[in-house]
């Protein structure tokens, strides 16, 4: 079992930056990778990027890439994300995924254990 818990979101003008925090505990943390996935109201929820368990490889969205950035803090078992150059369109709220294995996936469905996520509202 994995626990995940969210921190960070909030309300934030276009062009504004916040970092997401996600917490996890339950297993080892280095053992497996981990994903960012976000859900507007009324829309499926979606992939906005990945990490491998050592932080070496990282993947996102075409929709977030150049503004944001996945990174892991495997000694403090958090894994972040930062997000710049905010829009409109970014508003939703924010999940970190854990697999049950050690793979991610760019699914949604690859993921076995979610937090209660953070809300993201950038105004315009």
């Amino acid at each position: 079992q994995v626990q995940l818990v969210e921190s960070g979101g909030g309300l934030v003008q276009a062009g504004g930056s916040l970092r997401l925090s996600c917490a996890a505990s339950g297993r080892t943390f280095s053992s497996y990778d981990m994903g960012w996935f976000r859900q507007a109201p009324g829309k499926e929820r979606v992939f906005v990027a990945a990490i491998s368990w050592s932080g070496s490889a990282t993947y996102y969205a075409d929709s977030v890439k150049g503004r944001f950035t996945i990174s892991r803090d495997n000694a403090k078992s958090t894994v972040y994300l930062q997000m710049n150059s905010l829009k409109p369109e970014d508003t939703a709220v924010y999940y970190c995924g854990a697999p049950k294995g050690a793979y991610g996936s760019v699914y949604s469905v690859g993921y076995d254990y979610w937090g209660q996520g953070t809300q993201v509202t950038v105004s315009s």
